[in-house]
């Protein structure tokens, strides 16, 4: 029955075992939290990692790349994203990431992202300048019904070359949640820093949010990006994936099937999983309970960020109170719905990304 909770009996020890077997990433890592470090006060605070870059979305759906007859620029990432949907919320919120230092080499698009998170009220301090590489930009495709594709310009690009001594260690110490996505895997040097932070984050008693966030073009090749994903998978507290991240990383298994996402996708040390439906909304899955809720039905002009948007709804209500999944879960992922479908009604992500008056004026009543 839609939206009931329904006990869930695991097999996590077999599951476990097939996993690793198929991804090799090794057993989960025990949350090794050091004593010092997590008596800091945490303040709400959602310490996003990763890209920052620019959108530039086609100002017709339905049409290639070459067919189109002009682009609106937009500033975009998903970690940005999710950094800027907390913040219009009205939640706390900072990014790790590095992009070009407008200051030493002439890029205009350095000039307006390096705006953005002073626009939006998003802590910059952990932001780190590049004088060299370029801003990384993404060309997206609008299919009819809004969907996209993603064409991207970005080797390298700044966000590909962030150093381990670059972190800002103590803005991830103060964070309630750390959140990542998985393009920050690929390449070296970043792929280190990632890991690296996420490290800091653990033992600091952090909760770890995880949406891979899959743009397979970036990758080598399929396999790579799965094993990249994979990789860390085990280690996450929160995940957001969809329906169609799931039949990839599944290889043909059926995303749909609430045994298989089990199976195959849940692990001993998650707390929430959740699957995007687009319009349809979500199913959730916890160690004690699953689910789904129902979308907010809006006109779709451009799907881009509404992914982001919802990880950004959802993040902002647990930051708060990290055991709110456990209470009123249906009521946060209905407001992270709700957070997605206005995403959606405008084109680009970062401007689209909706407030909390405007969210809680389409909620169902």
């Amino acid at each position: 029955m839609s939206g009931c909770f329904i006990p869930v009996n695991l097999r996590l020890s077999k599951t476990r075992s097939k996993l690793s077997k198929k991804f090799s990433f090794g057993s989960p890592k025990k949350r090794q939290v050091d004593s010092k470090e997590a008596t800091l006060e945490k303040n709400g605070l959602v310490v996003c990692f990763g890209e920052m870059l620019i959108d530039f979305v086609p100002m017709e759906s339905g049409v290639s790349l070459a067919e189109a007859s002009g682009f609106k620029k937009a500033a975009g990432g998903a970690p940005a994203n999710v950094a800027v949907g907390i913040s219009r919320l009205g939640g706390s919120a900072a990014l790790l990431a590095r992009y070009i230092n407008y200051m030493l080499c002439d890029d205009e698009f350095g000039h307006m992202l390096a705006d953005i998170p002073k626009q939006n009220n998003v802590d910059n301090s952990g932001m780190r300048f590049d004088s060299q590489a370029r801003t990384a930009l993404a060309f997206v495709t609008l299919r009819a019904d809004g969907d996209r594709e993603f064409m991207f310009y970005r080797n390298p690009s700044a966000d590909m070359l962030l150093c381990k001594a670059e972190l800002d260690v103590n803005l991830i110490k103060k964070a309630s949640i750390f959140h990542f996505g998985s393009i920050s895997l690929i390449d070296e040097p970043c792929r280190s820093a990632h890991l690296a932070a996420m490290d800091i984050a653990r033992k600091s008693g952090c909760i770890l949010s995880y949406d891979p966030n899959l743009r397979l073009p970036l990758w080598p090749s399929a396999e790579a990006a799965r094993k990249g994903i994979m990789s860390i998978w085990n280690q996450a507290d929160i995940i957001k994936i969809s329906e169609e991240e799931i039949t990839f990383l599944i290889e043909g298994a059926d995303p749909y099937d609430d045994n298989v996402v089990l199976e195959k996708l849940f692990h001993p040390e998650i707390k929430l999983l959740l699957v995007t439906k687009g319009p349809d909304g979500c199913r959730y899955y916890t160690k004690e309970f699953k689910g789904q809720v129902t979308g907010v039905e809006v006109d779709c002009v451009d799907a881009t960020g509404a992914g982001d948007a919802f990880v950004g709804g959802v993040l902002n209500s647990l930051a708060s109170d990290p055991d709110l999944y456990k209470k009123k879960l249906r009521e946060v992922l209905l407001f992270a719905n709700a957070c997605g479908a206005l995403t959606v009604t405008q084109k680009g992500a970062i401007p689209a990304l909706p407030t909390k008056e405007a969210v809680l004026q389409i909620l169902p009543k």
